[in-house]
């Protein structure tokens, strides 16, 4: 009995001195949680350092009253094809890796860039992604845009182009058709070649001035259209130097004004055959109007039409010279090019020799007309062959050049149509009429003789005329062709002055 009450004296006085000294124990944390939760807490303020623990690890708390966070930091990581989670490193109150633990994509051992995305090259703009202003996608000012600044692209002047990383502007190159371009070599060497031919042909007829071969080609008209054949081999050399006011204005001139003066002599040799010949049907007497000096007169009231047209052309829109930059402006700015031209456009050019087209069809309807007269009175043969190949050569022409108004090398193909077109209506007029007479001339003097008295005009429309009366069949014959016994009787191998 005594030993149960010894035990239990001793067990209550173990009891008592663990109570005292956990209510000991506990009073700094209940005075921490009586100022926590006093009525002014924001004055009251928690110490992390405070020198208490629990089970030995010390007790903090940051300024917002949570104790600090501890945590482990795994990576998954593969090894000899077994997955598993490694300790890499871990965080308490600063972080902690271990490098030399950590595993990266590919086997790289630098650390990749912790951001949402990377910068932009230059000449790429940024487009920031919607909520998230750390993150941009990068977008190319791409076509004639440079960038302006980060988050901007913006159009080049239209006679700038975008440099190759498209982060300022420079000028358009500046082309035009230079004399050493395949695209003007062969136009060049055909205009050489007619010139040389043409006054070779108008020093042969100087010479030969009074010799029955001229004379029966119409000097007057034939120096006349020997003329416009000049003017239109010339006029390539003015469609290939370089643009400026006065080799425009010499364009605006003289590429219409050469096809006018060789289609209105043509013109006019026509017609005065055709009214002979017609006149000649009803009656003896001559038409009006076919003396040389006439036919001047007509020749030139019909040339200056083209120069009327001309000088209104200038008093509406006087010439210049331009730099087009949409003409080889393709979607490629490296390729891009401002073409050096003449302000004539395909509208003005048509109008240009509009009237040198009217002419040449009106003068081969006259070709048609007449090509049954008898070939010894007239050049109405070779005068109607020539128109019919100058047509076909401009109906060629039309859809070659208009055809080619959107492509890049438009100013190429164009010029060189153009100049060859008419290079060769002047080489056709030139070989067709007067090439076969040089080389009578030269070659064959002894058919440059008149062996007869030549006869006058009046006297050939009488021939005609009294050929259609006496021979039934004249009258069944086109355009009241003449060629009938009666004026085989009066052929001869000589040549009849039409002067």
């Amino acid at each position: 009995l005594w030993l149960e009450k010894n035990l239990l004296a001793e067990w209550k006085a173990l009891s008592l001195e663990v109570e005292v000294y956990l209510c000991f124990s506990l009073i700094p944390l209940f005075e921490v949680l009586h100022n926590v939760s006093s009525s002014e807490p924001q004055k009251k303020t928690l110490n992390p350092l405070m020198p208490w623990s629990i089970a030995g690890s010390p007790v903090q708390f940051n300024e917002n009253g949570d104790a600090p966070g501890r945590y482990d930091i795994y990576q998954y990581q593969i090894k000899n094809k077994t997955a598993e989670y490694k300790t890499i490193g871990h965080w308490t109150d600063q972080l902690y890796l271990n490098m030399r633990a950590m595993q990266w994509p590919g086997g790289v051992k630098q650390v990749p860039a912790s951001i949402c995305s990377q910068p932009c090259d230059p000449g790429w703009r940024k487009k920031i992604v919607k909520g998230m202003s750390c993150c941009w996608h990068c977008d190319r000012c791409d076509g004639y845009q440079y960038q302006h600044d980060l988050y901007t692209c913006k159009m080049c002047r239209f006679d700038l182009r975008p440099n190759k990383n498209h982060t300022a502007c420079q000028p358009i190159p500046i082309v035009k058709l230079e004399w050493s371009s395949p695209w003007a070599v062969i136009p060049v060497l055909i205009a050489i070649l007619g010139i040389i031919a043409t006054l070779f042909v108008v020093v042969t007829f100087i010479r030969y001035n009074d010799t029955p071969i001229v004379k029966a080609s119409g000097r007057e008209l034939s120096y006349v259209l020997l003329t416009g054949i000049f003017l239109c081999y010339a006029t390539t050399f003015l469609m290939i130097s370089t643009p400026d006011v006065g080799i425009c204005s010499l364009r605006r001139i003289f590429l219409g004004l050469g096809m006018s003066i060789s289609y209105a002599a043509l013109l006019t040799k026509t017609n005065r055959i055709y009214r002979i010949f017609e006149q000649g049907k009803m009656t003896v007497s001559a038409p009006r109007f076919i003396s040389p000096a006439s036919q001047l007169v007509i020749t030139f009231s019909l040339i200056s039409v083209q120069l009327l047209g001309v000088c209104i052309w200038f008093a509406m829109d006087p010439s210049q010279a331009l730099i087009d930059y949409e003409d080889q402006r393709t979607a490629d700015p490296e390729m891009a090019r401002g073409v050096l031209k003449c302000d004539i456009s395909d509208l003005s050019l048509i109008c240009l020799l509009g009237y040198s087209m009217l002419l040449m069809v009106t003068c081969t309807v006259y070709a048609i007309k007449t090509r049954g007269v008898p070939e010894t009175f007239n050049e109405a043969k070779p005068i109607g062959f020539t128109m019919y190949t100058t047509c076909i050569i401009w109906l060629a022409f039309i859809p070659i050049f208009f055809g080619t108004s959107q492509s890049t090398e438009k100013m190429y193909i164009q010029t060189t149509t153009l100049t060859i077109s008419v290079s060769l209506s002047a080489s056709v007029s030139l070989g067709m009429l007067y090439m076969p007479k040089v080389y009578v001339v030269l070659f064959h003097p002894e058919q440059n003789v008149a062996k007869r008295s030549t006869r006058s005009l009046k006297a050939v429309v009488t021939a005609a005329t009294m050929s259609n009366k006496f021979n039934p069949k004249a009258s069944l014959r086109p355009n009241g062709e003449a060629k009938s016994e009666l004026c085989e009787n009066l052929e001869t191998q000589g040549y009849v002055d039409d002067n």
